[in-house]
């Protein structure tokens, strides 16, 4: 009765194993989710048994390391493992409390205080320039329309021109924002690293022709390297710096607070 009993206490395993290294096994659920639904019997069949031979293969430099490796290098291993499982959930924790209490959303005032506070990292180490443009074939129907319309460029203009824009053989009329200069050399054909200077200056219009057609760009506005880099083009940049910072301070917050609650559940104790 004795015998009985504890052969009726003893733990089963009904997992089916697939193979086996020694004592260790690999089972059927292991991998069940190996190979995605519809493929083919063969590519199945060498999937999973390249993921057993490597698994093998991984087993048995294992199971030589327990044998031939110092019982010291091995209590090294195994602190670096345990320490790297505490790391793996602590994070996994915080970064789940962070994403539930953390507020994400930067506002443009705050945007504008961390910007004015800190010009002096925000120096452009390339040139950029507000412009538009159009490219089309110079024997177009409706060229001095378009051309009138290009440089006075009101609200209305600008309607027309994206009307029409199937006409161009490209074309950009978003004059609001910085691109770089480098984007618009490599756009536009008849610029290059040698006429830029001399092309892209603030407030001018620019018509080009080459064997590809005609150019029609007017520059509104450009900053070279060195120059204070617009709030509008870093604004990505210092949002994600205060989002950053926001964690940091709310992570040593939780790590304040979680001691903190311990203690006073008496959850944690030094001992003297």
């Amino acid at each position: 009765m004795l015998i009985s009993s504890c052969d009726f206490y003893k733990k089963t395993d009904d997992r089916i194993p697939v193979a086996r290294v020694n004592d260790t096994y690999l089972y059927d659920d292991d991998i069940k989710d190996l190979v995605s639904s519809g493929t083919s019997k063969e590519d199945s069949m060498l999937v999973v048994q390249n993921f057993i031979n490597r698994w093998a293969t991984q087993q048995l430099f294992v199971d030589g390391a327990k044998v031939n490796l110092s019982e010291s290098k091995q209590t090294e291993f195994n602190k670096l493992i345990e320490q790297y499982k505490t790391d793996l959930y602590t994070k996994a924790y915080i970064e789940a409390l962070v994403k539930r209490d953390m507020d994400t959303v930067v506002t443009k005032q705050e945007a504008e205080a961390y910007y004015n506070q800190n010009k002096d990292i925000f120096r452009l180490n390339e040139e950029l320039l507000k412009f538009r443009y159009i490219h089309l074939d110079e024997n177009i129907l409706n060229y001095n329309s378009i051309l009138e319309k290009f440089k006075r460029f009101n609200s209305k203009d600008k309607k027309d021109l994206n009307a029409i824009s199937i006409q161009f053989k490209s074309y950009s009329l978003n004059d609001t924002i910085w691109i770089k200069t480098n984007q618009v050399i490599n756009k536009i054909s008849a610029i290059t690293p040698e006429n830029k200077n001399q092309l892209l200056k603030k407030s001018n219009f620019v018509q080009l022709k080459d064997s590809l057609g005609v150019y029609l760009m007017q520059i509104n506005d450009v900053l070279l390297r060195n120059d204070t880099a617009p709030l509008e083009y870093v604004r990505p940049t210092i949002d994600q710096i205060v989002v950053n910072k926001r964690k940091l301070e709310l992570i040593r917050e939780l790590e304040k607070d979680i001691t903190k609650d311990a203690i006073k559940n008496k959850q944690f104790e030094i001992y003297k």
